[in-house]
């Protein structure tokens, strides 16, 4: 069931959504050849700590999930499209990071990400992250009153195939609020018209995924957790938590 939530609330949630900003402000600006990725963790540890927000990601397990995740970011490294588990892996000149955060504050859920490279980028690179937050604002800007989630989705979806990259079955965007994890889900692609349809108050994590290859193959690695593309091509993610308001998207997720 989709909760539609207050005024007042949405208000509490952008509080939410700041600390994650911030979150992954600190990260990007952390990130650097030679940092580990456990290090990156470390420092959104400490923004969500000094904030005084907990993390919906730490000890998260779906059913699918052999263990709990270990982290409060995800960390998706170069061929790694989402879930990566940060560990010892030392950055390099070149590597394509994707970094997932949220927060929990004041009973309230914020959930954003972020891609970007370290050191120099080659210009494929440019062109994937680029596109991955061109399809992001396409998805944010269909997200209005009157409009359906299967608008966003084809708005999103259009944006990604035009480039010629791939779009993950099975991954997309959902609904926010006292969870991580609420209806409706977002599908990265999909019909206009379609789905539920979109009502003041409604909060959903739209969150475009692409692969370089041009490809929807993915497979799950060893850790259970971290999801990655089956030609080895790169692969970028992008995500914002969006109000659906009267006056257009309000964006929850920014600094």
């Amino acid at each position: 069931m989709v909760e539609i939530k207050t005024d007042a609330s949405l208000d509490a949630m952008r509080a939410a959504g700041r600390i994650v900003a911030q979150a992954l402000s600190a990260v990007r600006e952390s990130a650097a050849v030679g940092v580990t990725l456990r290090e990156l963790d470390i420092t959104a540890r400490a923004v969500l700590s000094e904030a005084g927000a907990g993390s919906p990601f730490l000890g998260y397990r779906p059913d699918w999930a052999p263990v709990p995740f270990p982290a409060v970011i995800c960390a998706s490294v170069n061929d790694t499209i989402v879930h990566g588990i940060p560990d010892d892996y030392a950055l390099r000149d070149g590597d394509l990071v994707s970094i997932d955060c949220g927060a929990s504050s004041g009973g309230w859920v914020g959930d954003s990400a972020i891609s970007f490279t370290v050191g120099r980028a080659r210009p494929a690179d440019t062109r994937l992250v680029d596109t991955a937050f061109e399809a992001l604002d396409a998805g944010i800007a269909a997200a209005v009153v009157g409009n359906r989630v299967g608008d966003i989705a084809h708005a999103i979806g259009r944006v990604c195939r035009t480039a010629g990259y791939g779009i993950p079955d099975g991954f997309g965007g959902h609904g926010v609020g006292r969870t991580m994890h609420e209806d409706p889900g977002v599908p990265n692609e999909g019909r206009p018209g379609r789905g539920v349809p979109l009502r003041h108050g409604m909060v959903i994590a739209i969150e475009p995924m692409l692969i370089a290859g041009g490809t929807d193959d993915h497979y799950t690695a060893r850790d259970g957790w971290s999801i990655r593309t089956t030609d080895g091509s790169r692969a970028a993610h992008a995500e914002h938590t969006v109000a659906i308001t009267d006056e257009g998207p309000r964006i929850l997720t920014l600094l």
